[in-house]
């Protein structure tokens, strides 16, 4: 197994695509295998969607809505509505596994990897990648 870490700066965005990144990753350790992406955090999630269409807007609306940022949390530290944040990894999940041939990613055609982060109380995320090889 080969593991390593990428930095993600989510101060601009709820959604960021890493997909390049990850590819990128992927590349340099080659061979085929299962890749674990995983988030070691306890506000955050990665999901596999279209990127570029609108749907990151869509999502994080969707998940505004399910988790209004307001005071009804008995997890009430932080910013407003933080409580929230730590309800999201029970809806997008803190980890994927994604085969990998050739050193790249097995995606369908309009599959991204994305880290999801409402927490603007931590904008630095680290995400966990661990390649298994086949």
């Amino acid at each position: 197994m080969t593991t390593g870490d990428l930095q993600v700066d989510t101060s601009r965005a709820t959604v960021v695509d890493i997909t390049g990144e990850v590819d990128a990753w992927c590349r340099e350790q080659g061979g085929d295998g299962l890749l674990n992406v995983f988030v070691p955090h306890a506000t955050a999630g990665v999901a596999l969607m279209e990127t570029g269409s609108g749907s990151e807007r869509d999502l994080v609306a969707a998940l505004e809505r399910l988790l209004p940022r307001d005071d009804r949390y008995g997890h009430a530290h932080g910013s407003e509505g933080h409580g929230a944040d730590h309800l999201l990894p029970a809806l997008v999940s803190p980890s994927l596994v994604i085969p990998v041939q050739g050193g790249r990613m097995r995606l369908g055609t309009w599959q991204s990897v994305v880290l999801v982060d409402l927490n603007r109380d931590n904008p630095r995320r680290t995400v966990r990648l661990s390649l298994l090889a086949g």
